[in-house]
């Protein structure tokens, strides 16, 4: 069961220059459009693939550089006896140190036997495959793969087109299910002739007066052509090849007609079983046709429940939240591209990760992520962004790539921490954190060292006692009334009596504002620490925070105190930079 150990690719596409050590198992691609991802799995299947030719274009080379040639290059380890014949594959045997990931030419002790075999393609667009060792180099040795090797190792594409898999074609997995393979060219002749045969019976009936035509006519020319003319399936152009045998359900129906969804899991099962034969899998778009629970069970069917000893070695690219969800951090890789360097980074298996992963997976598809303490936090955000792009023709904050990470509470810290990590995975992170509860200093210091940018409340504040302290007073208005509406008229009142020892009521409140009177500093403290009541919070979800940003904060926004518009300001501010 080979895998590669390395993976190198030069001047292909849009990559100029990667190096990367995949897992043994899932391999899932994650990145921005365009950043190389089809690529890779591109790649290996040239590299790989059991062909004596593939077609290239001036646009395979990066940058449409034909100078420089198309160089892929793929390390295999775990390789079966018949790789590792001394006498066949001898001066091309390498050694792989898996504990620094590094290639030496030479086999030795403590180091894993590997192949090295390497695509390059130059500018008359012709490919050449050959096995790579620079000691075979200096000796002249050049030689490639035997085709039966090839073959073995040949991935399997599970594409859109995934039926072709449900015939016994060349390449085929149904050709990897068994090692004694059927000799039934014979049959299929005999199947042709019958068919050729048939079909003359068949058609003598609605085809006779035009062979009575033809032969009369055939017989006044002298043309030899015997007794009479027939109708027959034309020998040249009916023949039956291995392509023609292919899997039918219990009626008859043949199963390439299933669904897309439907052909890529049945596939993705027969690839497994075939696993002992070819291990390697490529998937692109893995989510393509299925539906939640079938993508689930497409995922399980690659091993990706079964880390320790992985049946496939898979590389899969997604868009879906629901795929990364049921992967663990070291299947997830993020590809990343600066100036044509690509590099692919492990997302990893820290806390802070793996509960991005189950929590808030459509951040790993994002561009950047806003980090939130909690709901509150982020209908608050997501209310100001659907604001401005209803009242104020903004572009909203997912229109640019954005997503946010609802950390749900707790310390502030963990805010910044998983923050950080997802910094160090090159995603750019904003933290919005309340100012009620510290956090420490050395870990709002780590996120902003990396790039990281962060904001606030007045010291103290949690976000209601930011709204109720900072708003003007037809926005206060409004927040009661959604409050009101929320909860009820009249648990509103009682909160508000309770909070207050029965200094002050609801009505009160209202009577005072229907004589124009505004709210005093007493009064917006009450109403803030009313809000937050542990058992019926008046807005601390965050379909209702999202409210309060579009119905009472931003059409009040300009009356707001200075402090409070310079902080949202920032946080705009950062939300359009980090979008750019």
């Amino acid at each position: 069961m080979a895998r590669i150990h390395k993976l190198s690719i030069r001047n292909f596409r849009s990559i100029q220059s990667l190096d990367w050590t995949p897992s043994r198992g899932i391999n899932c691609l994650v990145g921005p459009g365009d950043s190389g991802k089809s690529s890779i799995l591109d790649a290996i299947d040239l590299c790989l693939g059991a062909r004596r030719s593939a077609p290239f274009g001036d646009t395979d080379f990066h940058n449409l550089n034909v100078a420089i040639p198309i160089e892929i290059s793929i390390t295999l380890g775990e390789l079966s006896d018949d790789l590792m014949n001394i006498e066949v594959y001898g001066d091309h045997l390498r050694g792989f140190n898996s504990r620094t990931n590094t290639i030496e030419d030479e086999p030795g002790n403590g180091l894993e036997t590997v192949l090295t075999l390497q695509l390059r393609v130059e500018s008359d667009l012709e490919p050449e495959w050959t096995l790579h060792s620079a000691r075979a180099e200096e000796h002249g040795h050049v030689r490639n793969l035997k085709w039966k090797d090839r073959a073995s190792l040949a991935p399997a594409r599970i594409g859109a087109y995934a039926h072709s898999n449900l015939s016994w074609s060349r390449n085929s997995v149904l050709n990897r299910l068994t090692e004694d393979k059927p000799d039934l060219g014979e049959e299929l002749a005999k199947a042709a002739r019958q068919a050729r045969n048939s079909f003359g019976q068949d058609a003598a009936a609605p085809l006779g007066e035009a062979l009575r035509v033809v032969s009369e006519t055939a017989a006044s020319l002298g043309v030899p052509i015997g007794r009479a003319a027939q109708a027959l399936l034309d020998a040249h152009t009916v023949s039956i090849g291995d392509g023609a045998i292919a899997l039918h359900n219990e009626h008859g129906v043949p199963l390439r007609s299933l669904g897309t969804g439907s052909s890529r899991l049945l596939v993705a099962g027969l690839q497994r079983v075939a696993a002992k034969n070819a291990s390697i899998a490529l998937v692109d778009e893995v989510e393509y046709g299925l539906e939640p629970h079938r993508l689930i069970r497409f995922l399980d069917s690659l091993g990706a429940k079964e880390s320790d000893e992985p049946p496939l070695q898979a590389f899969i690219t997604t868009h879906s939240p629901v795929a990364l969800r049921e992967l663990d951090g070291d299947q997830v890789f993020i590809v990343r591209s600066a100036q044509g360097q690509h590099k692919v980074i492990v997302a990893g298996t820290s806390d802070e990760i793996q509960g991005t992963l189950r929590a808030a997976p459509d951040a790993f598809l994002a561009k950047f992520v806003v980090v939130c303490e909690g709901a509150s936090e982020v209908g608050f955000v997501r209310g100001m962004d659907q604001y401005g792009v209803e009242h104020r023709n903004e572009m909203s904050l997912y229109a640019t790539g954005g997503a946010f990470v609802n950390v749900s509470g707790g310390s502030p810290d963990n805010c910044f921490k998983r923050g950080l990590a997802l910094m160090k995975l090159g995603y750019h992170s904003i933290v919005v954190v309340d100012a009620d509860k510290q956090a420490k200093q050395r870990n709002v210091n780590a996120f902003l060292g990396a790039g990281g940018q962060y904001i606030t409340w007045q010291l103290g504040h949690a976000l209601e006692d930011e709204l109720f302290t900072n708003l003007g007073d037809a926005a206060l208005d409004q927040l009661l009334v959604i409050a009101k509406e929320r909860l009820s008229t009249e648990l509103v009142a009682q909160h508000i009596q309770s909070m207050s020892n029965n200094q002050h009521s609801l009505a009160g409140i209202e009577a005072s504002r229907a004589a124009g009177e505004p709210y005093s500093e007493e009064v917006r403290t009450l109403l803030s620490r009313a809000s937050k009541n542990e058992t019926n919070s008046w807005f601390k979800t965050l379909g209702t925070y999202q409210r309060v940003s579009k119905e009472a904060v931003f059409p009040y926004f300009d009356q707001a105190k200075q402090e409070f518009r310079e902080v949202v300001n920032q946080l705009k501010g950062y939300l359009n930079a980090a979008g750019a």
